[in-house]
């Protein structure tokens, strides 16, 4: 196998598995009781939902609000495949940038529709800045325009990008480390312990690329609400 070979959608007998690996998540979370004391993890659930809630909508618009369960759910969706695409023999969906364009693309354009329909003038003046020379008006408006629908490819682009690459190395190290075995024990161990560090590094990097991905989305929605 090739050290690409990890990204591509898994099969068997001919049926792709990447939607197993979407729903899987989903079979993991506990859904809360009508009893009056839950059990603690029902309670950690939900205080990290309603903490990140409240971090997250604290700066946007009472009409933005209205989003608060679905950016929840996104937020909670791309943790759990982040972090269960780090266990060994498993399928990491948002390797692939068709499904991470698939998220980006409907929510930029919600946040841009939204904005058109509720505010068009303030949605418009984003393309051109206050106190800008009448010489740089037509280039700075091509300019905003191009960044404006730059926004779901750097969304999508940078999901994909980050855990790719980490991915990649992890593979990369793990084969130092079985070549490295039958050769030299001492430096093996060494880059063992260093793979070590960087799974440490990766479970890291999957919340926050989750949490990144949200956030952005939340301040398109804050810009145009």
């Amino acid at each position: 196998m090739g050290f690409f070979d990890q990204f591509l959608t898994p099969y068997h007998l001919g049926i792709p598995l990447i939607a197993i690996a979407l729903t899987f998540p989903w079979i993991l979370f506990f859904t809360p009781s009508d009893r009056w004391l839950s059990n603690r993890t029902i309670m950690l659930q939900g205080q990290y939902v309603g903490q990140f809630t409240r971090q997250i909508f604290t700066s946007i618009n009472q009409g933005g609000h209205k989003w608060a369960l679905m950016l929840t759910s996104l937020m909670v969706f791309l943790l759990f495949i982040n972090m269960l695409g780090l266990l060994p023999y498993t399928f990491t969906p948002t390797t692939q940038l068709s499904l991470n364009m698939g998220l980006a693309v409907p929510f930029w354009l919600a946040t841009v529709i939204i904005g058109l329909r509720n505010q068009p003038t303030a949605a418009l003046a984003h393309l051109l800045p206050e106190s800008t020379p009448p010489l740089l008006v037509p280039v700075l408006i091509v300019i905003e325009t191009i960044s404006l629908f730059i926004r779901p490819l750097a969304l999508g682009v940078r999901l994909t990008a980050n855990l790719t690459a980490r991915h990649l190395l992890i593979q990369l190290i793990a084969t130092a480390v079985s070549v490295l075995a039958s050769t030299t024990t001492i430096v093996a161990l060494l880059t063992m312990s260093v793979l070590l560090l960087l799974m440490m590094l990766e479970v890291a990097v999957a919340a926050i690329q989750a949490y990144v991905f949200v956030l952005l989305v939340s301040l398109y929605l804050q810009e145009n609400t």
